[in-house]
């Protein structure tokens, strides 16, 4: 599809920081042009309100390439946009129409910290990580590959589970605020790789402890994670990782 411009307008969050009283403020783009990711839309407003005199937008980014899971935003309601398994630097201009009126905010949720306008503090999941997932048993040099072998299947499933890119889409999404899809994933590609399994109940545990620390909400099965997910990581790891917890809690570590 041949690139054209459009003409759109933007209603994005302004606010100082966390405390500071926020609202939507309006801006109107011309010539944007269809080829453009939405954070390319978004540093052309910026060129636009520095020109202008104005503070430009905060917002969050780096790879731009759907690896590090720094970007994100709701836009029009939905975690990283219209499109399914696309981070926001992914997102085309092309999915929107020609004066079409778009509004950006953050993720919202009260773990997620808002630092300024897009920009939230997404570290409780960094803290989440460091509670258990790892692998910290000595185990010696490296083995050949085919040393130990791992099921076709579960190797597949330890591998969807290990593209989370802890974006936070699934928390922004989630009516509770859960951050259960992404300590699931963390838990389930180790728990079901045999240099995971040693400290499987431990992780549990311990992952489990410091996502509620964090003040995320508990899963009640609405499924709004597994549909913005960018890499469409399934809910069947939250049933994998209620069972982990489960069995540790039951029968200890």
């Amino acid at each position: 599809m041949a690139a054209k411009n459009i003409s759109i307008t933007v209603k994005i969050w302004r606010q100082a920081n966390e405390t500071a009283k926020g609202c939507l403020g309006t801006y109107a783009l011309k010539e944007i042009s269809t080829d453009m990711s939405f954070l390319e839309m978004l540093d052309v407003l910026n060129e636009q309100l520095t020109l202008e005199g104005k503070e430009p937008v905060v917002f969050d980014h780096d790879c731009r390439e759907g690896i590090c899971g720094t970007c994100g935003a709701v836009v029009d309601g939905i975690a990283h946009g219209p499109e399914q398994g696309t981070t926001l630097c992914q997102l085309h201009m092309r999915h929107f129409k020609d004066g079409q009126v778009i509004c950006i905010e953050p993720f919202r949720a009260k773990a997620f910290p808002l630092v300024r306008d897009l920009m939230v503090d997404r570290s409780a999941f960094d803290r989440i990580i460091q509670a258990g997932g790892f692998v910290s048993i000595n185990a010696g040099s490296a083995p050949d590959a085919n040393t130990v072998a791992v099921p076709q299947q579960q190797a597949e499933q330890a591998m969807d589970a290990a593209a989370c890119i802890g974006c936070g889409a699934c928390v922004a999404s989630c009516p509770n605020a859960a951050a259960m899809l992404f300590t699931s994933a963390k838990i389930s590609q180790l728990a079901l790789m045999p240099q995971g399994r040693p400290e499987r109940k431990r992780r549990a545990l311990s992952m489990v402890a410091a996502m509620d620390e964090e003040g995320f909400g508990n899963c009640s099965n609405h499924r709004e994670c597994e549909q913005v997910c960018p890499k469409k990581i399934s809910i069947r790891h939250i049933a994998r990782m209620n069972r982990e917890y489960l069995a540790a809690a039951l029968f200890g570590e």
